[in-house]
């Protein structure tokens, strides 16, 4: 296949870039970076099968040539209110690449009669009222909330897809991603991942919110990147969650990442940072990818921290 994929320079597009690439299929990646890295994808620029577009999705988006497939993974995506990739300082981009992004590679897709799959997010669940997620559950969202901003722009990007699916008999596919983890993530990205093992990296106490006792599921990327592949070469319309179900404490998880890295400073508990609409819990139901997609995830959180520490370690300069 000939892909476009949106968000190519971001953390889980350039590996979705390298897998298809690995596959024998030819990728045109397409990012502006607002929040992706040309880093990301530098060392693809040799590859014979890839070629970049640099290009907002939020204004019309022309291909030339044939396009086979339609991978819309454009969005900042981080909640992290003090990084400058973070969604609550980009809210417009957000929403924009939401909802005109979808609007206009869906056309693309329609254009070229192609195959189109939308990176959606178990964000769209909000703070659930139920546990674990399963993809019947209409979610528990603040729509005017600081986080509202990318929350309601995936789901409306999950409406208009399935509009176009429905209307225009386009062959779209909607994956809903759940925590993810790897090399190439943002140094201030914000989240639990990079912030636990920089602060180990560097000899300090990590730091954790509250008792700890909120839940968080990790998938490493590479496992992801599978699902959404085989996702794509499937024939399933409704959305399909990927992630890792197995669930722990926060609390649980800055302990591993101290062992994994030999840190001796510990941990410390602050109250009160806890971000607005921020879920107390978070575990995917995947019994449909296992079911449709025969997808589960096999690297456990050791395995995959130890293959993502070292890339933080290198850009940490240590």
């Amino acid at each position: 296949m000939r892909t476009l994929i949106t968000g190519a320079a971001g953390f889980l597009g350039s590996h979705l870039c390298e897998r298809l690439l690995a596959d024998g299929h030819e990728v045109v990646g397409m990012d502006n970076f607002v929040t992706g890295s040309p880093e990301n994808i530098a060392h693809l620029t040799g590859e014979p099968n890839f070629s970049f577009i640099r290009h907002d999705v939020s204004n019309f988006i022309f291909v030339p040539g044939k396009v086979d497939a339609v991978l819309h993974f454009a969005s900042p995506a981080s909640p992290n209110p003090k990084s400058p990739y973070g969604y609550v300082n980009l809210p417009i981009q957000t929403m924009k690449a939401g909802a005109l992004g979808t609007h206009n590679t869906l056309g693309v897709a329609r254009a070229n009669d192609a195959k189109f799959l939308l990176a959606s997010t178990s964000e769209i669940y909000g703070d659930p009222l139920e546990h674990p997620q399963v993809e019947s559950y209409w979610g528990h969202v603040n729509p005017i909330g600081t986080r509202s901003v990318y929350d309601e722009a995936k789901r409306f990007a999950e409406a208009l897809t399935m509009a176009y699916h429905r209307f225009h008999g386009i062959d779209t596919r909607i994956v809903r991603i759940f925590n993810t983890y790897g090399p190439r993530m943002h140094l201030d990205d914000g989240r639990v991942v990079p912030n636990f093992i920089q602060q180990a990296l560097r000899g300090e106490a990590l730091t954790v919110y509250g008792d700890g006792q909120q839940t968080r599921s990790f998938c490493y990327v590479d496992e992801l990147v599978d699902g959404v592949v085989r996702l794509l070469l499937s024939d399933e319309h409704l959305p399909v969650n990927i992630g890792n179900p197995v669930e722990l404490t926060i609390l649980e998880f800055a302990e591993k990442i101290n062992q994994l890295v030999g840190n001796q400073a510990g941990i410390i508990y602050k109250q009160g940072d806890r971000q607005e609409s921020d879920p107390q819990r978070r575990r995917p139901d995947i019994t449909r990818a296992q079911t449709i997609l025969g997808w589960h995830p096999h690297i456990s959180l050791e395995q995959g921290l130890l293959m993502t520490i070292p890339y933080f370690r290198q850009k940490l300069g240590m």
